[in-house]
């Protein structure tokens, strides 16, 4: 292959990693706004409305496909850009760039696995029993009925600081992920890039917290 038949190859993974990623973001939104309906005081019927959309909806399920799609191209593309990069430098640098940019850049691929350690974690407790792969739990009245297992779940400390670890660790990759989104796609400009820095960190936060109010609601406060 020839250097430029490479080098676009090369560009090419990166703003397919780079779209990926930015489809990954806009779903943590709906996936958020959809977990916090836990939190209102119904014993969890209008969150049990929004699930039995979510998973009876023939064009959510089409959406599916496209996420764990998504998913699985920023993932594996992540991995062998990062891979391919190390390859080519085997040698660190004598003097090693300190910093915030470079230290949040350098630790994408690890927050990346534990993230995609927590997915397939998530993914077996939740979406394995709608798909039948996992049986269906005592407390569930059916494959649907979510809230009694994530009230189970969540009330197990164990399970619920491994949720919130897990967060903040979505919450690091993300801050640098939105920026590193943008800057692949070549938008990038000195003007509005401090504002896309902000928003990407406001973001990262709201994500992180959002999430990990819900285990903490369950641990501390709900009473049943």
């Amino acid at each position: 292959m020839s250097d430029s038949n490479q080098s676009f190859a090369s560009i090419s993974r990166k703003v397919i990693t780079a779209l990926a990623g930015l489809f990954l973001i806009t779903f943590l939104a709906v996936h958020l706004s959809t977990n916090l309906l836990m939190l209102k005081p119904d014993n969890g019927a209008t969150f049990g409305k929004a699930v039995k959309f979510m998973t009876t909806n023939p064009l959510i399920k089409v959406m599916e496909v496209v996420l764990f799609s998504g998913f699985f191209i920023h993932i594996l593309l992540g991995i062998f850009i990062t891979l391919k990069n190390w390859a080519a430098r085997p040698v660190g640098y004598k003097v090693t760039q300190r910093s915030y940019t470079y230290f949040m850049s350098k630790y994408m691929i690890h927050t990346g696995v534990i993230i995609f350690i927590f997915i397939l974690l998530h993914l077996w407790h939740f979406y394995a029993i709608k798909m039948g792969v996992a049986t269906k739990n005592e407390v569930m009245k059916d494959i649907h009925d979510f809230y009694p297992l994530a009230v189970k779940y969540f009330q197990m400390p164990l399970f619920s600081f491994g949720y919130i670890i897990a967060f903040m660790f979505l919450g690091f990759h993300l801050n640098h992920a939105l920026q590193s989104g943008f800057q692949t796609l070549g938008l990038n400009h000195n003007k509005y890039m401090p504002a896309v820095k902000m928003i990407s960190t406001i973001y990262a936060i709201i994500v992180a917290i959002g999430f990990s109010v819900i285990p903490v609601y369950f641990l501390f406060i709900y009473n049943g």
